[in-house]
This record gives structure tokens, sequence and C-alpha cells, in this order.
């Protein structure tokens, strides 16, 4: 069996989170390929040393004060290498990165070194092979990975190595330029996707500070329970909706290999986590997964009898918002009437330009504006075998008071999105939470 173990910011920040992830690799010698991050905040006011070298960059040309943000970093990684007491030493790199940020070698070169030299000083702790993602990881000129020249390139490496750690987050640009470029979301969450798929990995461990995904943000319900097994249909629902989840460029390499991703907590690692899989015959917990949502839309309901009948109706609003530059979120329908949800901010930009156009367009018989609201997706495998789970929604949201002004559900039955004034967002999900989660534990 092979394991990728990808390890954030936050595990690899000091020597005493080193020592945690040497016992959980050491634990487990399925967990074959290791992908670092660089060192996170160690304390709520400490500084990422990613952003250290940002700042460093920005201050290339002033020899002085490069200099003292430049020691900072040094000291970083000098720390953790002496609270190890390892015979080991970054000095060379150091010396090299300093002689090549003065060149202006790219903001994506600088934001990089965090990582590689993460990398080289795990890979000794290990001792482990190290393995740098320039000579495996292409990534083309909209910071996407490819694949066509990634794949071949990281299979024939990793074939040759048991054993070994390779830096997450960057790769060279796909042209032949040797100029290091930077993954656009999903950092090295995609380079540990990346490693799982092209190393034949049956499991690829996402390691982090917290016990798996949670049902909803635990900024809006205290203590929320955490969520056992996903699909990756249900995370691609939380996700768009704002919950903190891995991005999709980070889940699509595994994702078309059937390979399951386990989201393990560092500081707690024999928790289980959250495993996200293809598919699942394991019953939910619950009937719902989890709950996400987002506030800031507008919607913009557009009514004319008979418009079902009107060939081209739809096409030519959405036309209207297209010329505009205008994408839309949802697009919940009546006989007479369409609503079009979008985002609150873009659509002042262009109202009265999309109002216009709307009635040169399709001619309504009227056209209502409401702002200042909340989209909540209830999430959920389990809905689909349900019966009133749109009626328990009603009801959990009518005994708080609070008055639902849309409601939306996809034709898979895995969703259902609820509109609300922003107001009101925060108690809506404190009462779905209620209604599915707590009460069903009772």
């Amino acid at each position: 069996m092979i394991k990728v173990a990808k390890f954030g910011g936050s595990s690899l920040a000091d020597a005493e989170h080193f020592r945690k992830v040497k016992a959980i690799i050491t634990a487990d010698p399925d967990r074959h390929y290791v992908v670092d991050s660089a060192p996170g905040k160690r304390y709520k006011e400490d500084t990422k040393v990613t952003d250290l070298l940002i700042l460093a960059y920005s201050n290339r040309h002033d020899a002085k004060e490069f200099d003292k943000v430049f020691k900072k970093i040094e000291n970083r990684f000098n720390e953790i290498i002496v609270d190890l007491e390892l015979d080991f030493s970054l000095d060379e790199e150091f010396k090299k990165i300093r002689e090549d940020f003065p060149k202006d070698p790219g903001i994506d070169y600088a934001v990089s070194r965090g990582e590689y030299l993460n990398g080289l000083l795990l890979a000794y702790y290990l001792g482990f092979d190290f393995i740098d993602p320039t000579e495996v990881i292409r990534i083309d000129a909209h910071g996407n990975y490819d694949s066509y020249r990634t794949d071949p390139l990281l299979r024939n490496a990793l074939s040759s190595h048991e054993y070994v750690v390779i830096p997450g987050f960057y790769g060279y640009k796909n042209d032949h330029s040797h100029t290091i470029q930077a993954f656009s979301r999903g950092g090295s969450d995609v380079t540990g996707s990346i490693v799982a798929k092209c190393g034949h990995a049956n499991l690829y461990e996402n390691w982090t500070d917290v016990n798996g995904f949670l049902v909803t943000d635990p900024r809006i319900v205290d203590d929320p329970e955490s969520i056992r097994i996903i699909t990756y249909k249900e995370l691609r629902e939380l996700s768009y909706m704002g919950a903190s989840v891995l991005h999709e460029n980070s889940i699509f390499p595994v994702r078309s290999q059937g390979i399951p991703i386990n989201i393990k907590n560092t500081n707690d690692p024999s928790d289980p986590g959250t495993l996200i899989v293809e598919t699942t015959a394991h019953k939910p917990e619950h009937v719902i997964t989890g709950i996400a949502g987002k506030k800031g839309f507008a919607t913009i309901t557009i009514e004319k009898d008979m418009m079902n009948a009107e060939i081209g109706f739809g096409r030519k609003v959405l036309q209207v918002f297209e010329e505009e530059g205008l994408s839309f979120e949802h697009m919940p329908s009546g006989i007479d009437t369409m609503t079009i949800v979008v985002d609150q901010n873009e659509f002042i930009k262009h109202e009265q330009s999309i109002l216009a156009g709307l009635h040169r367009a399709v001619d309504p018989d009227h056209i209502e504006l409401e702002s200042d609201i909340g989209l909540i997706a209830v999430v959920g495998r389990g809905m689909k075998d349900g019966h009133g789970n749109a009626a328990r929604i009603f009801k959990a949201l009518a005994d708080a008071n609070i008055n639902v002004k849309m409601i939306d559900q996809g034709s898979s039955e895995l969703n259902i999105i609820i509109g609300v004034r922003n107001h009101y967002f925060n108690r809506a999900i404190k009462a779905i939470y209620d209604e599915f989660i707590l009460r069903e534990d009772e």
C-alpha cells in the first residue's frame, strides 16, 4: 500500500511539530511520499515564512531592510535545526537566495523558497530522499497543473525512490524557460494530489490542525460535529457555497483516479478525520452532510405572463447579463416568473444597464429587485432517500421567525439552497443545524 502525506504550514511551524510529523511518518511504513508546506504561524501574532519571503522580496533593492527581514527567515529555520539537534545547515541555500533576490527572479521564486527550504530540512530529518518540484512539476501560464508534461516526469522520479519528500506549491513553467511558477489555487494541496496520482497511491492524507471538515462554520455554531465521510460531489457543493474546504484544483487529480483523501489532524493523529471518497455505501450519520453559505447577493425577478411559452426567453435574459460581463449564481423559475441571483456588488455596477437591457430583450410585465440576500446550501447524500427534508427546513426557519426569500433544489436531490436576508443568515444556519444534527443526536 502507498500513502501520500501532505503537511500544511501549521503542521511544520516549529521543531515540536517536526517531531509530531516524524512520529506520524514512522508509525506507518506505507507513508512513502511526503509533501511539505512552508512553516506557518507558531502562535496567533506570528508571521508565516511565506509572508516574510514576500516582505523580503519587496525590499530586495533596499539592502538594509532586506537583510533585516531575511535574518528573520534564517532564524526560523535555524531554530528548528538547533531544537532538533541536527547536524545540518541551510547556509548555502540562504546564500544563494540572498544573491538571487536582487536579480528580480520573480515573486513565484521568492514565495516558493519556504517550501523548498522546509523540504530539504524535513527530508534530512526523516532520512528520506528529496525531489525538487522544478525537476518534475510543470505548470502552465495560468498557474494550472500541466498533466501532459508533468505525469511522465513525476511517475519516473517517484518510481526510483522508495521514500521521498517533495515540496508543494510550485514547479517550472512549461515553456522551457526554467522559470519557477506557483500554482494559482490550492498550492501544496495540488502538489499532494498530483503526487498521489502519479505515485499510484491508495490514499492521500492531508494533515492539518483540525480533525477534518466540520458540518458547518464554528464561528456560527459552537463546536459543530465533524464530517466522517463525504463524497466529492458533496464537497464540491459545500466548497462552492463558501465552506473552507479543499479547492477543486487540489481534488481533481486524485478524483480522476478514484483515490480517497483523508483530512487528518497532526496534533491528534488517532482521530479518524474526514474521508473524501468518490462514492460510498456507508450510511451517513445524518440526513445532511454539511451546511455552508455566503452573504451579499441580489435577486432580479422578471415577471411576464406566458413566458414559459415564449421560445428563447431564458436565453435572451441570460444574454443581457453576459453582455455586461456578469455571471449568475442561481436561476429558480416559475410559470410566469424567472429569478436571477447575482453577486450584489458586481450587479450594482451594471444595475441600470441590465434593467434597460432586460426591457429591450424580453419586454417584461414587471421587474423586482431585492438586495442583501444570503444563500445557504444544505447538502447531503442522505437527502435523496429521505422524505420531508424541505418541510423540516421550512419549519426550523419558521420556528426561528425567519422568512425564506428563495428556495432552489437541484435535480440530483443532493442539496437545497435557501435565500434569506443577510441579517438572518447566522440564525438560519443555527436553526438548520439544530434541526438536522442536534435533534437527530437526541
